[in-house]
């Protein structure tokens, strides 16, 4: 039996139906977020949405709190494909809630991931290594470079965010009284680049990283476990601010990531926005293809490009079978 749908008083049968949403998707803008993942998913989502949905699709530069105000506060662009929902919290509640915005679905559907990790093949010759415990035991195995009598401990670079958590961490594990010294790499160039060479010459490193990044994507670490599980609350409340005075020891919880739209984009594409609720990739499947990326010095039009021509079986399961078969023709033009 044929669906049959009333759009403006006309009685449409499904194919019609489709036909018109197609024709009625219009112009979309989407944000394209000054990083490598975010300018991957948004150059990806403008390629499906303008070959498999006939949609007007514009990328627009963009970045977390400009993007997220801009929609609250003037419903534009249409879609923010990875907002790190954590960093603005209280802006999307409130969009939300005064229904200018709708969350659309995971960006990544594992999280944005934080840790003190060591190389994997570390672990693989001394799985204690793959516990706190274990770390601080061969505490002179993480040789300081300039004290051979420390260890050394990578810490985040000075003025990101991510500083105040893994130097409240490394007072709340006491390191400092275990033999480490706190090490700022300067710069996140500087952080990668110890963990490079590090690899390279197959030597001992400890330290904080986060994904999704090239870095966890071309060298295998394994995350350290503190033994103590997530305490979420404190984490936000303490670890996670200057002034904590009292840090106790807390995994990092895994970071929100979400794609966002207007309400307005929600409620007049709705294949479209069933689309980006369905569109999620793993930390893992990210850590690849960024690591791709930084191999093949691609930008987020070409990585696009190599993701859906090299990763059907991942993205044929975000769209119906009559998208699919579009986005197919359009890559097969490439």
């Amino acid at each position: 039996m044929k669906s049959i749908i009333l759009i403006g008083g006309l009685l449409l049968s499904g194919a019609a139906h489709q036909a018109v949403a197609e024709e009625h998707c219009g112009k979309v803008t989407i944000a394209d977020m000054n990083w490598s993942s975010a300018s991957l998913i948004a150059n990806v989502d403008r390629f499906i949405l303008e070959h498999g949905y006939g949609c007007e699709a514009e990328l627009i530069p963009g970045d977390t709190m400009p993007t997220s105000t801009s929609m609250v506060e003037k419903g534009e662009p249409d879609i923010a494909p990875e907002i790190w929902s954590n960093s603005v919290k209280e802006l999307i509640e409130r969009g939300v809630s005064d229904k200018r915005l709708a969350i659309a679905g995971h960006s990544l559907s594992d999280g944005g991931e934080e840790g003190f990790w060591v190389p994997q093949y570390m672990v693989d010759k001394d799985p204690s290594l793959k516990t706190i415990e274990g770390i601080i035991a061969k505490v002179k195995t993480f040789k300081h470079p300039e004290d051979p009598d420390r260890g050394a401990f990578y810490g985040c670079p000075a003025g990101w965010g991510c500083q105040l958590s893994a130097e409240n961490l490394y007072r709340a594990l006491k390191l400092s009284d275990a033999g480490f010294d706190l090490i700022d790499p300067g710069s996140g160039a500087g952080l990668s680049g110890s963990i490079a060479r590090a690899y390279e010459r197959e030597k001992p490193w400890f330290g904080y990283y986060w994904a999704p990044t090239a870095v966890l994507g071309k060298y295998k670490m394994s995350k350290v476990d503190f033994g103590s599980g997530i305490d979420a609350d404190h984490f936000r409340d303490c670890i996670a601010k200057e002034e904590c005075a009292e840090p106790r020891v807390t995994m990092y919880p895994s970071a929100l990531v979400q794609t966002v739209t207007t309400t307005g984009f929600a409620e007049k594409s709705t294949r479209e926005f069933e689309y980006l609720g369905k569109r999620s990739l793993t930390n893992a499947q990210l850590n690849d293809l960024l690591a791709w990326m930084e191999d093949n010095q691609a930008d987020g039009i070409i990585a696009a490009e190599y993701f859906l021509m090299n990763h059907e079986d991942t993205w044929l399961k975000w769209v119906p079978a009559d998208v699919a078969a579009k986005v197919k023709t359009a890559i097969e033009a490439l």
